[in-house]
């Protein structure tokens, strides 16, 4: 991805740097489909914990061309599959996560434990980001 100029990053860290619910967009089979998440953004990558063995993850395995969209906002990127939320080479990026999502991921939907609750990284591609009256492109 090509990186994002100084004024874009500002307004996706604003925006998106924190518990945000946007749309994931799959396909299987040429059919696409929608689910919403929740996700965190950070340099240019939405992450977002989820379990390995889902269909969104199967079907990321599969092609992992996806679309996402959010507050005024739209974009394509690579899914990537980073593994197990507790593997040491995730400890930075989870102290985020767990930071960010605060309020729910104690809840009981997400175990731990259970090495296939992953982390899913969005690596954006390209997008269009509408802020104040201003499209912006990348």
């Amino acid at each position: 991805m090509q990186k994002l100029s100084q004024e874009v990053e500002k307004i996706m860290r604003e925006r998106f740097g924190k518990d945000t619910v946007i749309a994931l967009a799959t396909i299987e089979k040429e059919v696409p489909y929608v689910r919403y998440v929740n996700a965190y953004y950070e340099n240019g990558a939405f992450y977002i914990i989820t379990y390995a063995l889902s269909n969104k993850i199967k079907q990321i395995e599969n092609n992992p061309v996806i679309a996402i969209a959010g507050e005024w906002f739209t974009a394509h990127g690579k899914g990537i599959n980073l593994g197990y939320f507790g593997k040491k080479e995730n400890y930075a990026i989870a102290e985020k996560l767990k930071s960010a999502f605060a309020d729910w991921i104690d809840n009981g939907h997400n175990n731990f434990d259970d090495e296939n609750t992953i982390i899913l990284c969005v690596e954006l591609t390209d997008g269009i980001l509408l802020s104040h009256g201003t499209r912006y492109e990348f």
